[in-house]
């Protein structure tokens, strides 16, 4: 169906590729670019792009391209800016070439308009068709989109929303033994934006930032800093009238202002970047529990901050979009704000293009969790033409994988691979194969059988194509099961061991691949069992001192009913941040660590991320294993509430899904539920009713359906 409005429309992917480039490269440490060191892609420079359409009468378009263009009607080039399509039915293409940003189209007539219905070719003579089947001629893929509706807003020119804010607070510095003069602003938390000094006149300025008040004064080993000059001044303010200087987007929370003679300024304030979002649309929670209410609020603001053109891993220090970092956003993002375009944006960005040379991130586990990042978002989705688009691409990098595995099947590091896992305070070898990895790449081996089911089952022409691929991955993930469970599992420790090394054993029992084997539903039930007692809840089994693991262990735990002890987990660990002065949540929280300790990483004494998206998991774990709130079949067509309270009086929140929100509270006597679509269910004890859409239903729980 044609759409009502025209959209500037490009080679799909490519606009993703390109704004990450940008975005990736924006990385400093005291002032020196700090690029990514994975292979970055480049969107392809010419583009055709073409339609076939049918008109009643002669027909004017107007068109704007981003880059130089030709216009082709059944092949015959047109010379007219304002072209005239004539009646009848007619093949328009238009070749757009641009070697700076991606090539695009925006073309609007009565109509014919550049939309989702168009194709696009990036003119190697070598077609992919949506089966994934290479063809010397004939078949154009279907051309990438983003809501850009407006011909003067082109897709270069994407910009985040920006809201100014300024410091809550000022402090006068003049201490020489400390060589500090100047001024300290706080703006009462994490932010990222454009810095502004308001009234700026002449001199030179030198600014310190620290997303801690020790890194802002520390001016030698701050991380993030400027320096502006009257120079400066006369050749970049954007504002002469009223003399505001805007500088570089950053992360910080403290901005330490060095006092010179000659610099003189009236204020400063922060234009804040966001990515926009509607609150009546997004997830909430509530419960009698103060704390835990202030720990969602903190995760749902850490979350917001590092979600912007794509989701980032932390706002201040990398600024890259990290695929191991991302899937957790993603699950985060489906109980918070469910912005699905940032989604698939991330997804396309991460995978770049073929051939495929090296890991995503160059890391071996955020291979796999790529994979499986696109299964999840069909589940919370329902969006089959996204599986449909990505899955050339699952199969060019899962052919990769295949190549770089020993002779048992088993996926290991090879030179220029990294093994990341996690970051570990206690030692652990990462080579050889590793246990946790290969329950990942079977995770990922079984959504490529799951992801060319379903493909072949909306297919209007079957092909046996993808019937093709699934069995054939279905088949290879359960030899890899069977292989993985032969050499890895241990009665005598009842647990997963680590690793195999230089053909060898490692006998070592951590917690990574053992609350997977519970997560992915890769143990049997006495095995999960084994794995509750003996690894996760047994405290000589080195524990995790990572959000990004936690998220995991308290998502197993969850999985094993351990509800209330979850709860306790994150009162403790998140609130322990919390009442250090946490205004978003860190990448890492050691909690035997005291003051500036907690500002150290990687060996530097402010190395440390204190707004990483991977401490904001309590978002998910809260939606989907407190309020209970799951789809069973892909978009909620179909859909589970299993609430539990976990030891809470009261709780009540909203889920978004496609079709609305879904409402939930739950005390000690009732359970109240309101959808706006899907079929629901909810599950309480050994109790279950039907929920209707558009109807609330309010349950004593000690009684029957009021």
């Amino acid at each position: 169906m044609e759409n009502k409005k025209a959209t500037w429309i490009w080679y799909p992917g490519d606009f993703e590729v390109w704004l990450g480039n940008k975005c990736n490269n924006r990385r400093t440490e005291r002032g020196a670019m700090f690029p990514p060191f994975w292979k970055q892609d480049s969107h392809w420079p010419t583009v055709v792009f073409t339609t076939t359409v049918e008109l009643a009468e002669d027909e004017s378009v107007k068109l704007k391209t981003e880059g130089l263009y030709s216009i082709f009607v059944d092949g015959q080039m047109l010379h007219l800016y304002k072209a005239t399509i004539p009646k009848g039915k007619h093949t328009v293409s238009i070749k757009v070439w641009n070697q700076v940003s991606p090539p695009a189209l925006y073309l609007s007539g009565t109509h014919l308009k550049s939309d989702s219905t168009w194709k696009a070719t990036f003119e190697d003579k070598i077609w992919i068709d949506e089966n994934g089947v290479a063809h010397g001629s004939g078949v154009y893929v279907p051309v990438g989109f983003w809501n850009f509706d407006n011909p003067d807003n082109p897709p270069s020119q994407f910009q985040l929303n920006r809201m100014e804010l300024r410091p809550v607070k000022k402090e006068e510095y003049n201490e020489q033994g400390q060589q500090l003069d100047g001024i300290l602003y706080d703006f009462g938390r994490e932010v990222f934006g454009s810095l502004k000094l308001i009234g700026l006149e002449s001199g030179t300025a030198y600014i310190y930032y620290g997303e801690s008040r020790e890194e802002a004064l520390d001016k030698e080993h701050c991380e993030t800093l400027d320096t502006i000059s009257s120079f400066d001044l006369d050749r970049k303010t954007r504002d002469n009238k009223t003399r505001i200087y805007h500088l570089d987007s950053k992360a910080f929370r403290y901005v330490y202002i060095e006092r010179f003679f000659e610099t003189w300024y009236d204020d400063v304030a922060v234009d804040l970047e966001y990515a926009p979002f509607d609150l009546s649309e997004s997830g909430t929670f509530r419960c009698s529990d103060d704390e835990l209410n202030r720990i969602w609020d903190v995760s749902a603001y850490t979350l917001d901050l590092t979600t912007r053109e794509f989701f980032i891993d932390g706002i201040k220090r990398d600024r890259w979009t990290w695929s191991g970092d991302a899937i957790q956003s993603y699950l985060m993002n489906y109980y918070l704000r469910f912005d699905t375009a940032c989604v698939r944006r991330t997804i396309r960005q991460l995978r770049g293009k073929d051939p495929v040379t090296a890991h995503v991130n160059t890391i071996m586990d955020y291979t796999f969790y790529w994979f499986k990042s696109i299964l999840d978002y069909y589940h919370y989705t329902g969006d089959a033409d996204f599986v449909s688009e990505i899955y050339t691409r699952m199969k060019t990098l899962m052919d990769f994988c295949l190549a770089r595995t020993n002779a048992d099947g088993m996926a290991y590091g090879l030179p220029g691979d990294w093994i990341f896992v996690d970051w570990v305070d206690f030692p652990m070898h990462k080579r050889g194969a590793l246990c946790f990895e290969q329950i990942l790449f079977w995770k990922a081996l079984q959504t490529m059988a799951q992801c060319a089911v379903l493909l072949r089952d909306r297919q209007e022409e079957k092909t046996d194509s993808y019937a093709k691929d699934a069995e054939k991955y279905d088949e290879m993930a359960e030899k890899l099961k069977r292989k993985v469970r032969e050499t890895f599992w241990s009665d005598d420790t009842h647990a997963l061991l680590h690793a195999i090394e230089d053909g060898m054993m490692n006998e070592q029992v951590t917690r990574f691949p053992n609350m997977f084997a519970i997560i992915y539903d890769f143990a049997t039930e006495q095995e999960r069992s084994d794995i509750l007692q003996h690894v996760l809840l047994n405290d000589d089994v080195p524990h995790i001192t990572t959000p990004y693991m936690r998220f995991y262990e308290l998502e197993a735990l969850c999985q094993m009913n351990c509800h209330n002890q979850v709860l306790k987990e994150v009162k403790s660990y998140w609130g322990g941040m919390l009442r250090e002065g946490a205004t978003t949540f860190w990448e890492k929280y050691n909690p035997a660590e005291k003051g500036t300790q907690h500002l150290a990483m990687y060996g530097r004494p402010y190395g440390k991320s204190l707004c990483h998206a991977w401490g904001a998991s309590p978002l998910y774990l809260l939606g989907h294993y407190f309020l209970g709130v799951n789809p069973l079949s892909a978009g909620y067509e179909t859909y589970e509430v299993r609430p539990v309270r976990g030891g809470l009086q009261w709780m009540e929140g909203d889920v978004p899904t496609p079709f609305g929100r879904i409402h939930v509270r739950v005390d000690a006597e009732h359970i109240c539920v309101k959808s706006h679509g899907g079929k629901g269910r909810l599950v309480w004890e050994n109790q279950s009713v039907d929920i209707p859409p558009n109807e609330e239903i309010i349950v004593d729980t000690n009684q029957t359906k009021i």
